[in-house]
C-alpha cells in the first residue's frame, strides 16, 4: 500500500477508468468527473451533468468522517446542487423531443427500484444511482462510540431516503478500500458489488442499496435530545435537527478559505511560475505608468 499523501481535488478534475469486456473487444470507459473544494464550487456540477450524460450517469458523495460538524451541511448542499441540475438537464432532454412523453432515465435509481424495495412509498429515491462515502473512518473510529452511533444511524437514513448505497472507508486499510472499489466498479461497470453487509455502528458501515428499511435503523438517536421539543417538518427534517443537536454546524465561509491554486506549492511548474512571475511583474510596472500618466493629465475645457 502507498504511504505517500494523496493531493486534495482542485476545483473539477477529470479522469477515466477503462475495463476490457473480453479478447479484441471495445473497452468499456468510465468517464470520472471530481469536484474539490467542499461546497464552495458546487455550481460546477452542471459540466459533467448533462443531456447526453444523464442517461448513464452517477453520483458519488465523499463525507470527510472526521468532521461531523461539517457532515449534514456538505451533504446537504451538495445533493441539493446535484438534484436541481439533474432536474434541469432532464426538462432540457423532455423539450427537445417535442410530442414525446419524457421518460425517466433509463439508469435512474427511481426507475429500477423494485416492488418490494424497503419502504419504496416512504423514500425519495435520487434521480440516478448513489453511493455515500463516508471517508477516514480510522480518524471516526476513535470518536465516542455515542456520537459514532449518531453519525452512522443518520447516514444510513439518508442513503436509505435516497435509495444510495453507504460504505465507510479508509485510505489505511486495504480491505475497506477494496470494499468500496467494488462499489464503484458496480456502478461504472455494472460488476457485482458482493455481498458483504455490515450495518454495526460500532464497526465500518457496508450498507448497498436495498439492504436496508427504516424498521432496522430505528428512531434518532435522542443523546440528550428531547424529540418532542423539535419542531420537524417531515422525517428528514428531524433527522437533521437531531444530528445538529449533536454536532452544531460550522459557520465558515469555504469561499474565503479556498486558497489560490496559482500560487499552491503542490501545483509548481518552474517555468511557467517563472513566466508568470515576469508577467505580474510587467503588469504591476504598467499599472504604475498608466497611474503617472493619468496623474499628469490635464483635461481640456
Amino acid at each position: 500500500m502507498r504511504d505517500e499523501l494523496s493531493k486534495p481535488t482542485l476545483a473539477l478534475e477529470y479522469t477515466f477508468g477503462r475495463r476490457a469486456r473480453g479478447h479484441n473487444t471495445p473497452k468499456d470507459i468510465a468517464h470520472l468527473w471530481e469536484l474539490g473544494g467542499g461546497t464552495s464550487l458546487s455550481d460546477l456540477v452542471q459540466i459533467p451533468i448533462t443531456p447526453v450524460t444523464i442517461s448513464c450517469l452517477s453520483v458519488i458523495l465523499v463525507l470527510d468522517l472526521s468532521k461531523p460538524n461539517a457532515l449534514w451541511g456538505t451533504m446537504e448542499k451538495l445533493l441539493q446542487a446535484a438534484q436541481a441540475h439533474l432536474e434541469r438537464t432532464s426538462s432540457q432532454v423532455q423539450k427537445s423531443k417535442p410530442g414525446v412523453k419524457h421518460q425517466t432515465p433509463s439508469h435512474s435509481a427511481a426507475r429500477v427500484l423494485p416492488k418490494d424495495y424497503p419502504d419504496r412509498e416512504l423514500i425519495s429515491p435520487f434521480p440516478v444511482p448513489l453511493l455515500i462515502i463516508g471517508s477516514k473512518y480510522d480518524i471516526f473510529q476513535e470518536f465516542d462510540s455515542d456520537k459514532k452511533k449518531v453519525v452512522s444511524k443518520t447516514l444510513r437514513f439518508i442513503a436509505h431516503y435516497y435509495a444510495a448505497s453507504l460504505v465507510f472507508t479508509s485510505i489505511k486499510s486495504e480491505s475497506l478500500i477494496s470494499k468500496t472499489k467494488s462499489f464503484f466498479l458496480h456502478l461504472a461497470f455494472s460488476l457485482e458489488r458482493g455481498k458483504t453487509v455490515s450495518s454495526d455502528p460500532l464497526k465500518p458501515l457496508i450498507i448497498p442499496a436495498g439492504s436496508d428499511s427504516f424498521g432496522q435503523i430505528g428512531s434518532p438517536p435522542t443523546v440528550d435530545v428531547d424529540i418532542t421539543s423539535l419542531h420537524a417538518k417531515n422525517p428528514k427534517d428531524l433527522w437533521k435537527k437531531v444530528y445538529e443537536r449533536v454536532f452544531p454546524p460550522e459557520s465558515t465561509n469555504e469561499q474565503r478559505e479556498l486558497k489560490d491554486p496559482a500560487k499552491d506549492p503542490q501545483y509548481s511548474e518552474p517555468q511557467i511560475d517563472a513566466m508568470r512571475a515576469q508577467k505580474d511583474q510587467e503588469l504591476e510596472q504598467y499599472k504604475r505608468n498608466a497611474a503617472k500618466s493619468w496623474k499628469g493629465l490635464e483635461l481640456e475645457t
